[in-house]
């Protein structure tokens, strides 16, 4: 059992776009909305980005840049904070944070797709030379 969970873990944070899938089946199935269940999965499988794009990193590189992932979030978050304040006059830190989220997610997933195409691109290369 232990097995099964801990190679289930290790796709979800390898391939996150499994995960995403895989909450949208659930929550649309339990709520019956597609637009919910769409956010629910983005909202959920952000941080399955995170990490994987992390690991992507250290196997491209062969270093961990976990500290620059982490910079970048609180800029962002920073950025996002101060927007809201000088568009509003106040800070809605739930509305702060539920942009800062997916905002996070697009960066990520964005990235994920274009360091994965990369590692590949590389290793190939890295066969024929």
């Amino acid at each position: 059992m232990s097995g099964f969970l801990a190679g289930t873990l290790a796709t979800i944070v390898t391939v996150p776009i499994f995960a995403m899938f895989a909450i949208y089946f659930i929550t649309r199935f339990v709520t019956g909305s597609n637009k919910k269940s769409f956010h629910v999965a983005v909202d959920a499988s952000t941080v399955f980005f995170i990490i994987a794009v992390h690991f992507l990193i250290i196997i491209i590189w062969d270093k961990s840049l976990l500290g620059v992932i982490l910079t970048m979030l609180l800029a962002i978050a920073t950025v996002m904070v101060l927007a809201q304040y000088k568009i509003r006059e106040e800070i809605r830190f739930g509305k702060v944070f539920k942009g800062f989220w997916r905002l996070n997610f697009l960066l990520f997933f964005l990235a994920y797709f274009l360091l994965a195409a990369f590692g590949v691109i590389k290793r190939i290369y890295e066969t024929f030379v």
